[in-house]
């Protein structure tokens, strides 16, 4: 098999175990769990950097501009983090999922609105059934929303200001993390003082727990750097949906998450919109490579 198809895999695999991971530390306030997950990942990253021996091609790279973004990028992701562990540890795995599935279809309409990108006729479709079903699932009241559309919302708009800038994965993820480290450990050593902090003070497991936050988020994501390389575009959005299919498997069958019949609907009409986007961009950029084969 493709190296690249299974370096994408796995990395959606990892993220797709992420709240068994979360969960182990589910003793912990979210704020504190992402915090230690901000400066943990950004001295990580750091030493990556340095074992690479690429810290002065790193730094060459930076400039105020990029800076502003990346900050904008940061807070994004912290809001996207802070949601994410939050929903795990208060058992709205299975929103946080549906948060996951909905995210290509935000991140589209994002392009469209500030990037003026031209959607093709049968790409508006998924989007009126997916519409249906938020809808649906506003008016019988059987999902708390706010937990997916933050994710689906705060997870565009980050990927939204990746595409304004030309790092890749790790530097653009270190000076992300480094944008919101400062406060980040401000807060941690203010616990610490307070003596409300977990490190240390929660137990040995809990404090590895938030030590290796750092690696468990960068390793995916190279993961995914190096697999996303070498496979298509459409190759990679069918993977994608990895992710929140084992989150919403965990969410009902392991932590047995009420998914009620008016749960179902509503997610039925979602993933209808969600195969119908994907078989559209399948054939779409079939129909292209076919078109360009013929031309040459």
């Amino acid at each position: 098999m493709n190296k690249g198809i299974l370096y994408t895999a796995a990395a959606y695999l990892l993220w797709g175990i992420f709240p068994l991971y979360f969960k182990a530390i589910d003793n912990v306030p979210a704020i504190q769990i992402v915090s230690h997950r901000i400066v943990w990942s950004l001295l990580f990253l750091v030493l990556v950097i340095l074992a690479l021996k690429q810290f002065g091609k790193f730094r060459a790279q930076l400039s105020p501009r990029i800076v502003g973004v990346y900050l904008i990028a940061g807070v994004l992701l912290s809001i996207n983090w802070l949601t994410y562990v939050w929903s795990v540890n208060a058992g709205f795995v299975v929103e946080a999922s549906l948060g996951y599935f909905i995210n290509p279809l935000v991140s589209v309409l994002l392009g469209v609105i500030f990037l003026k990108e031209k959607m093709r006729p049968w790409q508006w479709v998924p989007f009126g059934i997916a519409a249906a079903g938020v809808i649906y699932l506003t008016l019988s009241r059987s999902s708390s929303l706010w937990v997916p559309l933050t994710l689906a919302f705060s997870f565009g708009l980050y990927g939204l200001m990746k595409k304004l800038t030309p790092l890749g994965s790790l530097y653009g993820l270190t000076v992300e993390t480094a944008m919101v480290s400062l406060p980040a450990l401000g807060f941690l050593v203010f616990m610490q003082v307070q003596g409300s902090g977990a490190f240390w003070h929660a137990g040995v497991k809990t404090t590895l727990l938030l030590a290796f936050t750092g690696v468990v988020t960068a390793v995916p994501l190279l993961l995914f750097s190096a697999g996303t390389r070498s496979i298509p575009l459409t190759m990679v959005g069918l993977l994608q949906y990895i992710t929140p299919t084992m989150q919403f498997l965990l969410g009902v069958f392991v932590y047995g998450e009420p998914f009620t019949f008016e749960r179902l609907i509503g997610f039925c009409i979602i993933w209808i919109a969600l195969m119908i986007f994907t078989l559209e961009g399948f054939l779409a950029r079939r129909k292209a490579i076919t078109a360009v084969a013929a031309s040459s």
